[in-house]
């Protein structure tokens, strides 16, 4: 019996490393580097990420890296059904940023010479992806499921600087955005293609309140 259990037992390790992954011990050994691994079991992480300390990683993400280059800053939060894929391009999350919740999010750089940035502070939530090169600057945001190529949104502050004309660019709503530049204090919301929405104030979402002129609520 106590032979069975060790063969039940090793074959999910046995498809980890056929696949390039670390084991689930190996994951969790990333504790011993300041990354807390919320479920080993459920989590498949590539050797030679460089990981920054603080990371969190909850149950179901995927870090992978496949001849290319995979660095995660520290403070980082990666939710449930997030995936970071690096086959032969590069994948940089800055410090502090949160990806994947409310629906997972999906970064892939497929080919070499792709580069995807998210800088520190930055937010993408609700299920969307960054396909070939994006620039995420500092505290900007992707909000819903957008498919994202070759975008820039601009650095800001994070979603709960008061002022939203000093907050990162923001890409808000459902659908496909490529080619696609939002500078920082601005947004653009669509349903479909962003390439036909208009490009808005973030004040314009986010006003102070009546009668207090220079407050602002955050997110």
């Amino acid at each position: 019996m106590a032979a069975q259990a060790r063969s039940v037992g090793a074959a999910p390790d046995e498809g980890r490393r056929h696949l390039g992954f670390l084991t689930a011990a190996g994951t969790a050994a990333l504790a011993d580097r300041g990354v807390a691994v919320l479920d080993p079991g459920s989590t498949l992480v590539s050797p030679g990420i460089d990981w920054g300390r603080g990371v969190v990683l909850y149950p179901g993400t995927v870090v992978q890296r496949l001849d290319g280059a995979v660095a995660v800053g520290a403070g980082t939060v990666l939710f449930p059904g997030t995936r970071i894929v690096a086959a032969g391009g590069s994948v940089l999350v800055e410090e502090a940023a949160e990806i994947g919740e409310e629906g997972g999010f999906t970064l892939k750089a497929e080919e070499a010479g792709i580069r995807i940035r998210v800088g520190a502070g930055a937010r993408l939530l609700g299920g969307g992806s960054l396909a070939r090169s994006n620039e995420i600057g500092r505290g900007a945001q992707v909000l819903g499921p957008i498919r994202c190529q070759d975008c820039v949104l601009g650095d800001g502050g994070t979603h709960r600087e008061p002022d939203p004309d000093r907050r990162g660019g923001v890409l808000k709503g459902t659908g496909v955005a490529r080619g696609i530049t939002v500078p920082a204090g601005h947004v653009i919301q669509a349903f479909g293609l962003f390439a036909e929405a208009p490009l808005r104030r973030q004040i314009e979402f986010h006003p102070p309140p009546a009668g207090r002129a220079g407050e602002y609520p955050g997110d």
